[in-house]
């Protein structure tokens, strides 16, 4: 039987590599607008999203929400969202990324508990559903599909 690497490379899907950290969280590097970034990936987040304190540094154009954010012990957080911004993970691209940003403080101080770094975002399944996304945690690698131009 042909691995699933080879099947997936064949259908024209990249591979990333993806680094467990401490906290047993998946991260990877990704470029929003040209800016490297650090991300955790998140099954289970149903919007990717970045912290409000990146704006600037993402050079993003927001707008106001009435979306409110929960997760990872925060509730009724107020959101901001940006639209249409280039999202590059490994060589996967889409220029129709919608992130919504919120105060990623919560989760960091949780990172840094665990002797985990900071990141500046959150991959969520919005972005692994556009990208038709297999993710192999015994080789902790993110598979996304080539997207037609």
């Amino acid at each position: 039987m042909k691995s699933i690497r080879k099947i997936l490379k064949k259908n024209k899907y990249y591979s990333i590599k993806l680094k467990r950290i401490k906290t047993n969280h998946l991260e990877l590097n990704a470029k929003i607008n040209g800016v490297q970034g650090s991300f955790i990936l998140d099954t289970g987040a149903s919007n990717s999203c970045v912290g409000l304190d990146l704006i600037s540094n993402f050079n993003l154009d927001t707008k106001e929400s009435e979306t409110k954010a929960a997760g990872a012990g925060a509730t009724d957080m107020d959101t901001l969202q940006s639209e249409n911004n280039v999202l590059r993970i490994g060589k996967w691209k889409t220029k129709k990324c919608h992130l919504v940003l919120f105060d990623l403080s919560h989760v960091n101080t949780a990172l840094l508990q665990h002797n985990a770094e900071k990141v500046d975002g959150i991959i969520g399944a919005d972005i692994l559903q556009k990208g038709k996304a297999f993710i192999d945690y015994n080789e902790n690698i993110l598979y996304l599909k080539k997207t037609k131009k």
